[in-house]
């Protein structure tokens, strides 16, 4: 009888080892290195034995039929923009996010909505019972009739339970919690995990069927198992937000059949997810008028303009090095833009601590909102209120100068239906375009520029 061959397996970043060792010397991870058994190599095939490669045969890049398939669309229209305008059929799409934030809510009420379009829908739990998901469904009022539930960790049994209903979508939650019988490894680790995928993906290609997984994250915000995991999907979707906010961002990060820059807002109730459709609005419907600090900016989310409040707190402060804290926007480009306004502008801001919030949980990471950012500090550092009807746009240079934005059309459009009488924009976007006639728009070429139109009103308007 042949020995059975171990190996020990680092959890974090599949390095493999023959031996156990305290530290992955790949990773440089503590206590990540788990025994498990190595697979049978397969059987090599002779001259004579070849294996038949049956009907799936090389093909004529050219002669491939290249007709669209339908996207499944579904009364979600948030997730249909971030999945790209629906689901494909065939595709493995992988949905993490903190606990509790919402993942199995969110994939139960489109297993009903789906249902409810005569899809049969197939909802595999492994961290859940039966009647715990008939429990949840009754809260969602998502009980309908072609909407199956079992629970099971088996994949095999799992790969059964399809072939038997035949489902056009499958969703399973979650990933960590299945396990191969081949595999002796225990469930969570990363060769189950990866086998694991490994069956779904195969399931879905082969049948057609639409396959949603959930991935548990780590305590650094990424998906729990091996980063092989999100290679193999067709798109990782995070679901974000503070547990304490009511709201959530649906965001993808790889998409194969779509954009990667979209992201859906969500609401949580008592009765469930429910859809943001105008996001500015909700965002800005408790800002305070009259206060230093605060400043709206019209940002850019994949095709969708978002305005959003920009708050900053500047005071003296008591230490040595003054504080830089930053929830919303990137920690680095606050301290840059502060060095800019010391620079450029003339405002002793190296014994002040700095306070920057984006209000709504969102996060902001593109350049268009330093303008904003810039402003808020400087309006709290002089204690200037800004116009509650300003909008500010702009990149702002190491130089002081503003920078042109992409898309400014639909960042005006939106501020104009929202009610703002003016935008700051950088001189270079103010060329090439209709601005429309129910708002004004100011271009400045510099930092003190802009400060002076936004603070001391000293600007003419087009």
């Amino acid at each position: 009888m042949a020995k059975t061959k171990t190996k020990f397996v680092c959890q974090e970043c599949s390095y493999e080892s023959r031996k156990w060792m305290g530290r992955c010397p790949s990773c440089q991870k503590w206590n990540t290195l788990v025994e498990e058994m190595e697979k049978p190599s397969a059987t090599k095939h002779t001259s004579g034995s070849a294996p038949s490669m049956g009907g799936n045969r090389p093909q004529k890049i050219s002669e491939v039929n290249s007709e669209d398939e339908p996207r499944m669309t579904t009364k979600l229209s948030e997730l249909n923009r971030v999945l790209g305008g629906g689901i494909v059929p065939g595709s493995l799409v992988l949905v993490g996010g903190d606990p509790g934030i919402g993942k199995s809510t969110l994939l139960l009420q489109l297993s009903a909505l789906l249902a409810e379009e005569d899809k049969k829908v197939l909802y595999i739990s492994g961290e859940e019972s039966v009647k715990q998901t008939k429990m949840r469904a009754e809260r969602l009022q998502a009980q309908v009739h072609s909407l199956y539930v079992l629970t099971e960790t088996d994949t095999s049994l799992v790969d059964q339970a399809v072939e038997m209903i035949q489902p056009d979508v499958l969703i399973i939650d979650s990933i960590q919690t299945m396990e191969t019988p081949d595999i002796s490894s225990a469930p969570g680790s990363v060769a189950q995990v990866r086998e694991s995928t490994s069956s779904f993906m195969k399931m879905a290609k082969s049948r057609g069927i639409s396959v949603f997984v959930v991935g548990h994250v780590t305590k650094q915000g990424s998906i729990a198992g091996p980063k092989l995991l999100e290679h193999m999907v067709d798109a990782v979707l995070y679901f974000e937000g503070e547990r304490h906010h009511t709201f959530r961002i649906l965001r993808a990060v790889k998409n194969r059949f779509g954009s990667t820059n979209e992201i859906g807002i969500f609401e949580m109730t008592e009765e469930g997810l429910r859809e943001v459709l105008n996001p500015s609005e909700i965002f800005l419907e408790e800002r305070s008028e009259g206060v230093a600090g605060a400043t709206v900016v019209a940002s850019l989310e994949g095709t969708r303009p978002v305005l959003v409040e920009l708050q900053a707190l500047v005071a003296p402060t008591s230490y040595a090095n003054p504080r830089r804290t930053a929830t919303g926007v990137d920690h680095n480009r606050v301290s840059l833009l502060m060095a800019v306004l010391e620079r450029r502008v003339g405002m002793l801001l190296q014994n002040q601590d700095a306070y920057i919030n984006v209000a709504g949980g969102v996060k902001l990471d593109e350049p268009a909102v330093d303008l904003a950012i810039a402003t808020s500090i400087a309006s709290s550092f002089r204690n200037q209120v800004t116009r509650p009807t300003d909008v500010a746009i702009g990149e702002v240079g190491l130089t002081g100068e503003i920078r042109r934005v992409s898309r400014i059309q639909e960042r005006i459009r939106e501020s104009a239906k929202l009610g703002f009488e003016r935008c700051i924009i950088p001189s270079k976007n103010m060329e090439g375009w209709n601005i429309p006639d129910n708002i004004s728009c100011v271009g400045v070429r510099s930092l003190e520029e802009a400060l002076d139109v936004m603070l001391d009103q000293k600007a003419t308007t087009r």
